[in-house]
């Protein structure tokens, strides 16, 4: 098991509009397409104007399997289109995370 952590920095004043179009569309194509969904955030307290998105998977090749799948989508590349026109987004940063012994498991 792996989890795909990422977080994403926005411009002042984009972040609300950005989550509102990556819940409605972006969200249901990734779950057809990825892991399991762990989770979206958004920071309250530190440095702000983020989201961090977490996603599970079995291991590195399920994720890359389960992302070309994804970047091959039709639906995916309009949407990526769509939010990169706002010019939200200013950063991305991506880690992959490995749990100790002590860490939950899912199924």
């Amino acid at each position: 098991m792996i989890v795909d952590h990422r977080t994403y920095t926005f411009r002042p004043g984009t972040l609300a509009k950005w989550v509102k179009k990556y819940e409605a569309e972006g969200l249901p194509i990734q779950k057809r397409h990825l892991g399991t969904f762990l989770g979206l955030f958004v920071t309250d307290i530190g440095n702000l104007h983020q989201t961090v998105m977490l996603w599970g998977y079995e291991d590195l090749a399920d994720r890359d399997r389960r992302r070309a799948a994804m970047a091959a989508d039709p639906a995916w590349q309009k949407f990526t289109s769509e939010v990169q026109a706002l010019e939200a987004m200013q950063a991305q940063e991506i880690k992959i995370l490995k749990p100790t012994e002590a860490s939950p498991r899912w199924s």
